[in-house]
C-alpha cells in the first residue's frame, strides 16, 4: 500500500536569496498526539501501512519521505509597525505535495529547530500553542474561512524554556503556499528588480495565472490581493475572530489565515477586544483589523513600485489610488455580510443604521456576539435578561419590519442566517481548559 506522497518542489528552485537549505533538528522521543484524518484524505495520502512510531518519526522530521526537499524561507515583516528582516526562525518546509485533485500544498514543520533565520531563538514550539493552532485553524476551516490547516501534532519528548518549562511539540502545517506580504518586502529591500520579477512571476504562476495576461501585472496583482484580503477580514469580522498579530509576515498572498499565536474568538461584544499581551496599544484589536489590512496592503504596494511604472512618482500615484479604494470596497462587503447575518435580502437605505444600532446595543449591554445572532435565529441559548430589555425589543421590531421587504419569508431568512452565523465557536475558556489538561497528558477534552 503506497502512502501517496507526490512532491514537486518548485520554491526550492528559486534563487538562493529566497531560501536556505535547512533540515529539521532530530528530537529524542517523538510521540504522535493527533493526526487530522479528514485532511489526510484531502491530500490523497494513506498512512494505514505505518504504525504510530513510524508516524511519530515522520511528523517530527526525524525521518523524511522520498521526494521531500527541506528549506526555510526568507521574508521580512512589519512587526507592530517596525520593519525587521526575518525568515522561518522555527519552521522548515518539507516540500510541495500535489494531491490527486492536482492541488498544490506546502507541507511545513513548525517548531522543528533552529534555522539560519532563528537569530536568538531556539527554533522550538511548545505543546499548548501547537494544539491551539490545531483547534483554531480547524474551526476556521469548518466555518468556511480560508486558512492554513493542521495535519498533525507530535510531542518531542524534550522541554522548551519559556516563562516556565513546557513540553515541546512540532505541528505540521498545510497551506496553499507560505508566500507572504513579508516575502515581497524582503526581496524589495534587496533592491534587485530581477529578483522581484522572479518572485512576481512565480507567485502569479502558482496562485493567479489568470492575471498573467494583464497589461500591468503588478497593478492587477495588487487589486486581486486587496480583494482577497478584504474578503478574509470580512470573514473574521463575521465570526468575531481576532487574529492578534497582524504583522505583514502573517498576511498570506493566497488570502489564507496564517499564524495562530495569541488569537481568539470574541465572547462579549467589544470592538476594542485585544488578544495579544504585547499589543498594549490595541493595534490589532477587533475593530482595527480592516485598517491594519489596508496598512499591510500599502506595504505590499510599496514592494511592487519598481514594477508598477518606470517613473517612480507615477508608480506611487497609481498604487496610492488603488489602496485608497480599500474603504469603499470593504464597507460594501462588510455591509452585505452583516445583512446576511441578519437575514436581510436586497438593500435598504436604513440598513447601516439598523446594523450599527444593534452593535451599539450589544456593546453597551455586554451581549455575547455569537449568541445574539443565535437568539435571532430562534436557537435556544442560556436565559439572559438583557434580551428582554426595552431597547432590544424596540430594535427587534425594526428588524422584523425590515425582514418583510423583498418577498422575504421565515424559511428564506433563516436559511441565509444559518449559512453565515456559527452556532459553535472555540470558546476561549473551553480551549484553555483543554490545553491545560493536554499539557498534563490528558487529551480527552482536546479530542472531544
Amino acid at each position: 500500500m503506497t502512502i501517496g506522497w507526490n512532491f514537486d518542489n518548485t520554491y526550492s528552485k528559486l534563487p538562493e536569496a529566497f531560501i536556505s537549505n535547512t533540515s529539521p533538528t532530530p528530537v529524542k522521543t517523538p510521540e504522535l498526539i493527533i493526526l487530522n484524518d479528514s485532511l489526510v484524505k484531502k491530500l490523497g495520502l494513506n498512512f494505514l501501512s505505518m504504525n504510530k512510531k513510524e508516524l511519530s518519526e515522520l511528523f517530527s522530521g526525524n525521518s523524511l519521505p522520498k521526494g521531500s526537499k527541506t528549506i526555510s524561507q526568507a521574508y521580512a515583516g512589519h512587526q507592530f509597525g517596525h520593519f525587521t528582516m526575518l525568515g522561518d526562525g522555527r519552521a522548515v518546509l518539507m516540500g510541495e505535495h500535489i494531491s490527486r485533485n492536482n492541488e498544490r500544498f506546502d507541507i511545513q514543520f513548525k517548531g522543528s529547530g533552529k534555522t539560519p533565520f532563528s537569530r536568538n531563538g531556539d527554533g522550538r514550539a511548545f505543546l499548548g500553542a501547537m494544539l491551539r493552532e490545531y483547534i483554531i485553524s480547524e474551526a476556521m476551516h469548518f466555518l468556511n474561512i480560508p486558512t492554513t490547516r493542521s495535519l498533525s501534532v507530535v510531542q518531542t519528548g524534550e522541554n522548551v524554556m519559556r516563562e516556565n518549562i513546557l513540553p515541546g511539540a512540532i505541528l505540521t502545517r498545510v497551506a496553499s503556499s507560505h508566500l507572504r506580504v513579508g516575502t515581497f518586502q524582503y526581496i524589495a529591500a534587496r533592491q534587485n528588480v530581477d529578483e522581484l520579477k522572479t518572485l512576481v512571476d512565480y507567485t502569479l504562476d502558482r496562485h493567479y495565472p489568470n492575471i498573467k495576461q494583464s497589461k500591468n501585472q503588478a497593478i492587477a496583482f495588487l487589486k486581486v490581493l486587496m480583494e482577497k484580503q478584504i474578503d478574509l477580514v470580512v470573514n473574521w469580522m463575521r465570526v468575531g475572530f481576532i487574529h492578534g498579530v497582524m504583522n505583514t509576515d502573517n498576511m498570506t498572498i493566497s488570502g489564507e489565515t496564517i499564524d495562530y499565536g495569541p488569537c481568539a474568538f470574541m465572547d462579549t461584544y467589544d470592538p476594542q477586544t485585544v488578544f495579544s499581551s504585547i499589543d498594549q496599544l490595541g493595534r490589532y484589536a477587533y475593530f482595527n483589523q480592516p485598517s491594519i489590512t489596508k496598512w499591510n496592503l500599502a506595504r505590499f504596494a510599496e514592494s511592487l513600485i519598481p514594477l508598477i511604472d518606470e517613473n517612480k512618482d507615477k508608480a506611487i500615484d497609481i498604487a496610492t489610488e488603488e489602496i485608497n479604494n480599500f474603504e469603499k470596497v470593504y464597507e460594501i462587503k462588510w455591509l452585505n455580510m452583516m445583512r446576511d447575518k441578519l437575514g436581510l435580502f436586497g438593500e435598504d437605505p436604513k440598513d447601516q443604521v439598523l446594523i450599527l444600532d444593534l452593535l451599539t446595543w450589544m456593546h453597551k449591554n455586554k451581549a455575547d456576539y455569537t449568541n445574539t445572532f443565535c437568539l435571532l435565529m430562534n436557537v435556544k441559548i442560556q436565559n439572559n435578561k438583557i434580551y428582554t430589555n426595552e431597547d432590544f425589543m424596540v430594535w427587534k421590531k425594526r428588524w422584523e419590519a425590515r425582514l418583510k421587504l423583498n418577498n422575504n419569508t421565515a424559511e428564506k431568512y433563516l436559511k441565509l442566517m444559518k449559512s453565515v452565523n456559527p452556532l459553535i465557536i472555540p470558546r476561549n475558556h473551553k480551549v484553555e481548559e483543554a490545553l491545560t489538561l493536554a499539557s498534563n497528558g490528558d487529551l480527552t477534552l482536546f479530542n472531544k
